[in-house]
């Protein structure tokens, strides 16, 4: 298809003739509108866009979106011209336009009045005008009977076939169901219950007619079914009760508040719409109508003045809201209850109870309430314009009182806020002035009450002396003896009025330098004062004393004293630091020092320094060099000396008037020292951690330590040469005492009972039963705990050996203090006689060994048999 707009204008939107039915120009009642057939077809020749239509006549015609054309308003019949409607159609997208022209001619006199004619393209064609059913109107609330009939639909080809009728949407099929039915074979429509508009205000029923097969002959016609509004709908008010306030004293026309209502039936007929009015007032003053109501908005505005909070504080109004415009014969009405509080503003100030207050108060006391200022105030409580400031306006150059506001009671309490002195002022008239925290309302004044005198009389009190000046300054030169007189430091009384006395003593005195005379207040020493003292800050020495009078009761003060002190030439300069380190070939190194002194210049440096002369030494191997007036510089005057620890004397002098002189001693530590000048041996940790104290007591506690653990060297000594002593120097298994006690033949004869046989044996071959207790056991036995394995004797022992070891016991037993008072020899000097041990005499013989008979040892044990071998066999 072509895009010239020409020809498809012209193609697209053809030239329609529309001839009007004969009953279009005499509408039927209730009839606004009319639906005119066929509609302006628009051949959109493939194109998708949206197209909107547009006649040059709204006022009269009006195209739906479908081509159908209406006519919007009753049109009278003129057969003599025929209307021209021009239609436009615009592309939604591109925005292209068509037009063409509709021509609507009056109908011909004709027996089918639905049919029409149109001519396209000059082409003439006679068709069948599709059936239309205007809105059908009811009204709500109807009480029948029911169904009742509303409108019959029927179709011209009911006359050749018959034809079933249906109706379908909400209301017929579709929920809610069952309101409207049709009679099939009749067409007759019909409701079948009473409507309610407030809930469903129309319906869009849809009716059908199809062949008895069931084939559509007819398209589906629209129903539009209007519920036609009764009053059966009362207006209801959105609050029961609406509060509003309007300030006391508003002119008349101020707003107020709205009160609204609402009312279900159709707002735009006479059925919702409603009047409001004002039926009553309460209170009715001053008159009774202080208040009026627009009839229409519901608003409410003050007509009358003279609204007073104090004497109204609130207004009652009830109000009613009536449908059918107000009318009373036929309208519905509703009430509801309008309450207006009258707010407060500051049209009352606040007035005092009197004209006059007084009070009392005791001198020197601060933030104490003196007097209470009481007001009235009609206006509302606890707002701004009833709460009070009060002001003082005279009477108080000095600014020693406040009145400060009760936030509870409104009162005013007079506060003192400076202390007041009896001796300069005994009364105080105070004159006060009320007023609001807000501003009064315009017109009104503050009356002559609005403001009061207060009288106020001041109590003396004893009150505490005071020293002046304080804290006082004195200068003076150190060392001053003691019992010198410094100063006079008194108090005064500010009571001129009373006669008391004042008496002093001494609160702090840090040094315990200074005493003070109860009565005059006199200060004198008691000590040399000294300004290198710890307690002296800057030079400043301060004592501080108490002054009390004899009031009742008695009142005190302090002050305090500070002492100057300037210096005096009373120190000795001295060295520092006293230790150093230095190496054994000074160079690079060298020992610097400061000179301190306790005292100021110029009693201080520039000082002197120099070598003491003794030892001889110290000036042969020191030089010292001054390098500025406090410092000097210590060094190796030869070129090597060697390490340990010397003290060096260096005479100091300071430049006092009268210089004062000290020697000081500088230890100094030579060493070996690296590359760095850092002494490298242990002499200079020790040096550098410990001092001569310290070392001192190291080797102290290094010398007694090695003298105990001489002394027990010695007595384990001792101890092992007593048991030594004690002890048979044979081998254990040798032993053949070990065989005498098993055996029981080592006892004699009678005689030898009182004997004890056990020393000669070893105590650890006895057994535990053998132990004799300790009662019975002898002073110079061996004890009898576990003791070291006794020396091994030679194979063959000479007879000699016996009579060393008996030797050796008696030197013991002699030098035993624990021994008893008898030779120990009497333990062997007699074994007994008849004793099968024979005499021991026998040892002592070298020719006694083959005169015996030792074969009977064999009989004795593995250890008797060696003994027989040794004494009883051959000399080879």
């Amino acid at each position: 298809m072509s895009q010239n707009p020409l020809w498809a204008a012209r193609v697209c939107l053809p030239v329609v003739y529309i001839r009007f039915p004969q009953d279009c120009f005499y509408p039927p009642p209730q009839q606004i509108s009319m639906f005119l057939s066929p509609p302006v077809d628009f051949l959109d020749c493939g194109r998708g866009a949206p197209v909107r239509m547009e006649c040059n006549n709204p006022s009269d015609f009006r195209i739906e979106a479908d081509g159908v054309v209406y006519a919007a308003r009753s049109l009278q019949r003129s057969p003599q011209h025929a209307l021209v409607l021009l239609v436009k159609a615009i592309d939604g997208t591109t925005q292209q336009q068509w037009t063409t022209q509709v021509r609507m001619e009056p109908p011909a006199l004709s027996t089918e009045p639905f049919q029409e004619s149109y001519q396209v393209n000059s082409q003439l064609k006679r068709m069948k005008r599709d059936w239309v059913i205007p809105p059908i109107n009811v009204p709500e609330n109807s009480r029948g009977p029911f169904p009742q009939e509303l409108v019959r639909i029927r179709s011209d080809h009911d006359k050749s076939r018959a034809l079933r009728y249906s109706v379908t949407g909400p209301g017929a099929d579709q929920p809610p169901t069952g309101i409207f039915i049709i009679d099939p074979i009749s067409g007759e429509l019909s409701v079948n219950k009473p409507l309610d508009r407030e809930h469903i205000s129309n319906f869009h029923l849809r009716a059908h007619a199809v062949d008895l097969n069931g084939n559509q002959v007819e398209n589906p016609i629209d129903i539009v079914i209007n519920v036609i509004d009764m009053n059966d709908n009362r207006p209801e008010f959105t609050h029961q009760i609406w509060n509003g306030t309007v300030p006391e004293g508003s002119k008349p026309g101020t707003f107020v508040m709205t009160v609204t209502s609402v009312d279900k039936d159709d707002p735009k007929t006479a059925n919702g719409m409603l009047r409001y009015k004002i039926l009553s007032q309460t209170p009715e003053s001053p008159t009774s109508n202080m208040f009026t109501i627009n009839n229409k908005t519901g608003g409410i505005i003050t007509v009358a003045a003279g609204l007073d909070r104090e004497k109204v504080p609130q207004y009652t109004l009830i109000i009613q809201a009536t449908d059918m415009e107000g009318n009373p014969m036929y309208g519905l009405s509703n009430t509801a209850t309008a309450v207006i509080r009258i707010t407060d503003v500051n049209d009352n100030p606040p007035e005092f109870t009197a004209e006059m207050f007084s009070g009392e108060v005791r001198e020197n006391r601060v933030n104490v309430i003196v007097a209470n200022l009481t007001v009235t105030d009609k206006d509302q409580p606890n707002t701004p314009a009833w709460n009070a400031v009060y002001k003082i306006t005279g009477g108080d150059s000095t600014g020693r009182f406040s009145v400060p506001t009760d936030p509870t009671t409104n009162e005013g309490l007079v506060t003192v806020v400076k202390p007041i002195d009896y001796e300069t002022s005994r009364t105080f008239v105070l004159t006060v002035e009320a007023k609001n925290e807000v501003p009064l309302a315009r017109g009104i004044h503050y009356p002559h009450l609005s403001t009061a005198t207060v009288s106020i009389r001041v109590m003396d009190e004893n009150e505490s002396p005071y020293f002046e000046p304080n804290p006082k300054l004195i200068k003076l030169e150190e060392g001053l003896m003691p019992e010198s007189a410094l100063t006079i430091f008194t108090a005064q009384d500010p009571d001129r009025f009373m006669r008391q006395k004042i008496t002093y003593s001494k609160l702090s005195d840090p040094a315990n330098w200074l005493r003070i005379d109860p009565n005059t207040g006199r200060i004198t020493t008691i000590a040399t004062l000294d300004r290198e003292s710890s307690y002296v800050k800057n030079n400043l020495y301060n004592a501080t004393f108490m002054g009390l009078d004899d009031g009742k009761p008695p009142a005190s003060g302090t002050g305090t004293l500070q002492i100057y002190l300037l210096d005096i030439n009373d120190n000795a300069p001295k060295v520092f630091p006293q230790e150093a380190e230095i190496c054994e070939k000074p160079e690079p190194n060298a020992i610097n020092i400061t000179a301190v002194d306790g005292d100021l210049n110029p009693n201080a440096g520039p000082f002197a320094f120099e070598l003491a002369h003794r030892p001889f030494d110290v000036r042969r191997n020191w030089t010292i060099t001054r390098i500025s007036g406090d410092h000097a510089q210590v060094g190796l005057k030869i070129g090597f000396l060697e390490s340990g620890i010397y003290e060096i004397p260096i005479i100091i002098t300071d430049s006092g008037n009268l210089p004062m002189s000290n020697t000081s001693y500088l230890r100094v530590k030579v060493c070996q020292c690296d590359i760095n000048g850092d002494c490298t041996d242990q002499q200079h940790i020790m040096a550098a951690g410990l001092g001569t104290g310290a070392i001192i007591a190291i080797l102290l506690c290094i010398i007694i330590l090695l003298i105990l653990v001489l002394l027990f060297v010695v007595w384990m000594k001792r101890r092992d040469k007593e048991r030594q002593a004690k002890q048979l120097l044979i081998d254990p298994e040798d032993d053949v005492r070990d065989n005498i006690l098993k055996y029981d033949e080592e006892g004699g004869g009678e005689e030898d009972q009182d004997y004890d046989l056990s020393q000669l044996q070893q105590p650890d071959t006895l057994e535990p039963d053998a132990i004799k207790p300790v009662g019975i056991r002898r002073l110079d036995e061996r004890p009898l705990h576990p003791e070291p394995q006794y020396p091994m004797r030679s194979a063959a022992p000479h007879p000699g050996d016996i009579g060393d070891f008996i030797n050796e016991g008696l030197k013991a037993a002699d030098n035993d203090p624990t021994a008893p008072p008898y030779d120990s020899l009497l333990v062997f000097d007699y074994e007994g006689s008849g004793s099968t041990a024979g005499s021991l005499s026998s040892l002592n013989s070298s020719s006694s060994g083959g005169d015996q008979d030792y074969d009977y040892l064999n009989d004795w044990g593995p250890r008797f048999r060696k003994l027989a071998d040794m004494y009883g066999g051959c000399d080879d």
